[in-house]
């Protein structure tokens, strides 16, 4: 089946590895409404297709995303002053929702680990919608901008949830209050970046840890470990976790994905996972209702 189409990103998919590249070089691809629709779509498309094993998200050109397209002028955030259909579709109890925070709301519930390979400027959604990645490397050309405050606003795209559990708040704040733009290797020595790569090594690097996830792990595993990661670190007590955990090496145990484990090890040879993330993925948080934020 061939690979689908959108108007604002790339999709590729190579041996298990998908690769989402922002393509609108010639805005340094600033994120629009069209991007947002069409970056929610891909990881539909990716939780979807059992092919893909990992998703690497990276920019076409010299920017990884510049931000919002300002191109509407000082009513670019004015959403009342833009009215009609664009206010009715994005709604919720009477609040207009940020694009910013569909997406990552999107990504945090993605099933397939997602790796953020920042090859250039990243400003604002450009930032934030990184935040919702798993593993993020850059560029030595990378450049970040948390510049809300420089424009009248305040953070989105749920940055306030993901930016402190990454670098703490005081680093948080800091980036937030000045909006000032920062290197590569501040976000790396602060803990928004794993590494920083010369720019013809970053998606070598990005599609390595790709490969060492693609060629030795369960992905319903992954897909489980995902969401016990990101949804604890919401968690109020560990006992939550050590429910979601007993549940879910109840139901793996007698898997055959962990019997494939087990006797691939014993008979040293590669894994050859059974299991699929559509249609084997076990339900490990009964006590939780269903998200109905998206």
């Amino acid at each position: 089946m061939p690979a689908p189409t959108f108007e604002t990103i790339q999709y590729a998919v190579d041996d298990g590895v998908a690769t989402v590249t922002l393509n609108r070089p010639e805005k340094l691809n600033a994120f629009n409404t069209q991007m947002m629709k069409d970056l929610i779509a891909v990881f539909d498309e990716t939780d979807a297709d059992d092919a893909v094993r990992a998703v690497i998200v990276t920019g076409a050109g010299r920017a990884f995303c510049a931000g919002a397209d300002l191109s509407g002028g000082a009513q670019t955030f004015d959403y009342e002053a833009q009215g009609g259909r664009a206010l009715a579709e994005r709604q919720r109890d009477g609040v207009q929702r940020d694009g910013g925070g569909l997406l990552t709301l999107r990504i945090f519930d993605s099933l397939k680990p997602v790796i953020s390979a920042c090859n250039g400027p990243a400003v604002g959604v450009g930032v934030t919608m990184q935040l919702a990645m798993d593993i993020r490397l850059a560029s030595t050309d990378a450049r970040y901008g948390l510049v809300f405050a420089r424009r009248g606003l305040n953070p989105e795209a749920a940055s306030s949830y993901f930016l402190p559990k990454l670098v703490g708040v005081q680093t948080a704040l800091e980036w937030c209050y000045t909006g000032r733009i920062f290197p590569a290797a501040e976000a790396h020595e602060k803990g928004l970046v794993r590494s920083v790569h010369a720019p013809d090594d970053l998606l070598p690097a990005a599609r390595a840890i790709a490969r060492e996830i693609a060629d030795n792990t369960a992905p319903v595993s992954v897909a489980i470990t995902r969401q016990l990661i990101w949804r604890m670190a919401g968690a109020s007590h560990p006992m939550e976790a050590h429910m979601a955990d007993s549940r879910g090496i109840q139901l793996r145990g007698r898997s055959g994905d962990a019997r494939e484990g087990v006797s691939s090890f014993l008979e040293k040879r590669p894994p050859n996972y059974p299991d699929k993330v559509s249609s084997d993925l076990p339900d490990i948080w009964p006590h939780w209702q269903a998200p109905t934020f998206r």
